[in-house]
């Protein structure tokens, strides 16, 4: 019988957010389980953790992955990031032969597959990263003063937007080969989120919002 020990994670800020809280990784764990494992299986533990995913030492993921090496199980949480943030954590897990994981969101990913999403997710947050830092000195450059309520708006808005960009350059070999073939708005969301991909914030689709990442992308293209 398939054995699985469940690990879903915070951090502080993250558990409010939509994608991130832990009603939406059980959502994702149990739509999994019901459509995705092999029957008959069963869940023999189950750990939550309130920490950032760049950290290395998390007690109760070590206590996850021990019970796993012990019982042969598969560890089983809702998104890669969930696991780690880093790319070169998610790494050594592989190397682990006594470890086997899956990724309730990506079903179907093999081991290279989910390498190369933590390798790309990485490289996202520091382009996103240094982004924002380089339109905030910009901002400030033209004489923008970013102290007090107002300009803490301003900076987050800067945020909001360089994560969009680059999210939108993440998907551009997805939606500009499909709407340059003719597809609509409407089937390239449909493809999205029947491939699993979801929008920057981790919801659905919807054909207003591959209109807004093709906007985005209209400067590079």
């Amino acid at each position: 019988m398939q054995q699985f020990v469940v690990y879903r994670r915070v951090s502080t800020e993250e558990q409010g957010k939509s994608g991130l809280g832990l009603d939406a990784q059980t959502r994702d764990i149990d739509m999994f389980l019901a459509h995705y494992a092999e029957t008959p299986f069963e869940v023999v533990a189950e750990f939550t953790e309130v920490q950032s995913g760049k950290d290395a030492d998390r007690p109760e993921l070590a206590k996850a992955l021990d019970l796993c090496r012990k019982l042969g199980a598969t560890l089983l949480v809702a998104k890669l990031d969930r696991l780690s943030r880093r790319v070169a954590q998610i790494a050594a897990l592989m190397e682990d032969r006594r470890i086997r994981f899956r990724v309730a969101s990506m079903p179907h990913a093999d081991n290279f597959q989910l390498h190369i999403y933590a390798a790309l997710a990485e490289q996202e947050r520091e382009f996103i990263s240094r982004r924002t830092k380089a339109a905030l000195a910009e901002a400030k450059a033209k004489g923008k003063k970013l102290g007090g309520i107002r300009p803490k708006t301003e900076a987050r808005n800067v945020a909001v937007k360089a994560q969009a960009e680059g999210y939108a350059q993440k998907v551009a070999g997805i939606v500009q080969p499909m709407r340059q073939a003719g597809k609509s708005l409407r089937e390239i969301a449909d493809c999205l989120n029947a491939s699993g991909v979801a929008t920057s914030r981790n919801g659905k689709w919807s054909a207003a919002q591959v209109m807004r990442t093709l906007d985005r992308l209209e400067p590079a293209a």
